[in-house]
């Protein structure tokens, strides 16, 4: 289990964002791809389709990871449709600084995210990469329990832009 973790993530002002953009997913691993798709409509829009392909993979990862681990079993998994709002039960947002850009995926469980110990990683697996191919794409990640009304958690990455 990891700790809680916001060493890296930019300021939460509002106010010092210069573009977001967000995005309601449901239940079902096809929202992946809309999550990819809408990654590059919003890239392209903010003038950084240059960064696509890491960006996209994290954004794959951190997606995978909330749909597979993050949601109760009970889960419908044929829920809303992607974009809509209403009972999505992963939200991928975007967040862009002059200098940075976080990519951060809520989702609805408490449960904290778990990388796998280098020992064990086996790099021909399907699965159990997704954390260390956040953490090798990206130039930081960690994650943060929601407050307030919302129940879950944040799991973010934060790239450098040029």
């Amino acid at each position: 289990m990891l700790e809680p973790l916001r060493q890296g993530l930019p300021p939460l002002d509002p106010s010092a964002v210069s573009s977001a953009a967000s995005c309601a997913l449901p239940a079902r691993y096809e929202a992946v791809g809309s999550a990819r798709q809408f990654t590059r409509r919003t890239l392209v829009s903010w003038e950084l389709e240059e960064r696509f392909d890491d960006i996209a993979l994290v954004v794959s990862e951190l997606v995978t990871n909330a749909l597979r681990h993050a949601l109760p079993a009970d889960t419908p998994r044929a829920a809303c449709p992607v974009g809509t709002t209403e009972d999505a039960p992963v939200r991928l947002h975007m967040m862009r600084w002059t200098s940075r850009l976080v990519c951060a995926v809520r989702d609805p469980s408490d449960d904290s995210p778990v990388a796998r110990e280098e020992a064990e990683e086996d790099f021909s697996a399907e699965s159990g990469r997704g954390l260390f191919l956040v953490d090798s794409f990206s130039d930081g990640w960690g994650w943060h329990p929601l407050a307030g009304a919302l129940n879950g958690k944040v799991v973010w990455a934060l790239f450098q832009l040029a």
